[in-house]
């Protein structure tokens, strides 16, 4: 799969969901990609990336942002709260905002950096034990305490369990997101994205779909 027909594929689900064109954004999730793949992705045009950790970032893009001007930065893994003022420096969006310690440290560095990357919530919609988020029924209450810091909450985030139909989750977080004012939906992967469009996603992140699969470097 090329990064085209990814485009192609995202621009015929939006059509088909009845939305804006340009309504999606997508997200090329480079995290563990050597460099050479994530360069080669730069130069077809591709500027919006989402990373899942601080440090393998902060190695990786400084250099690439010297070199390719609007490049913007996503946190899509989770965000231990030492490594949030980093976070603050490097990141456009996170997207992986999951209790409140975080939020309250997101805040104080706010205040202190005098700017804040947009902020996704991410919610467990699967209730799993082992995934990071806030539970669906905590959702609204942690969404107020997050505007109540302050912090510039664009939207909702999640992950679906693997052995469940994504649609639902999709729905859900929908929901949440609209009976909160949130216009932000990040949802949807590689094998799902098209699904999650016409539920109304707002940024969907793909990463093997466009880059191959990362355990096979070039």
């Amino acid at each position: 799969m090329s990064l085209q027909e990814i485009k192609t594929r995202i621009a015929k689900a939006e059509q088909e969901a009845g939305r804006a064109p340009g309504a999606v954004t997508l997200i090329a999730v480079s995290k563990v990609q050597p460099l050479e793949r994530v360069e080669a992705v730069l130069d077809e045009g591709q500027r919006i990336f989402g990373e899942n950790r601080v440090q393998e970032a902060a190695g990786k893009w400084p250099a690439f942002m010297e070199r390719f001007e609007g490049v913007e930065l996503h946190l899509i893994g989770p965000l231990q709260t030492n490594k949030a003022r980093q976070a603050i420096e490097l990141f456009d969006m996170i997207h992986s905002v999951d209790r409140p310690k975080l939020a309250t440290t997101l805040a104080r560095l706010a205040q202190e950096e005098g700017k804040c990357p947009e902020l996704f919530i991410q919610v467990n919609t699967g209730e799993e034990p082992q995934k990071a988020g806030i539970l669906p029924a905590d959702a609204d209450a942690f969404v107020a305490e997050c505007r109540g810091l302050d912090l510039p909450v664009k939207g909702l985030m999640c992950i679906p369990p693997v052995d469940e139909e994504p649609s639902l989750h999709f729905a859900l977080l929908a929901k949440i997101a609209e009976r909160n004012g949130l216009s932000g939906l990040s949802m949807g992967m590689s094998s799902d994205f098209e699904t999650a469009i016409a539920l109304g996603a707002t940024h969907v992140r793909v990463g093997s779909a466009i880059f191959g699969d990362r355990s096979h470097p070039v």
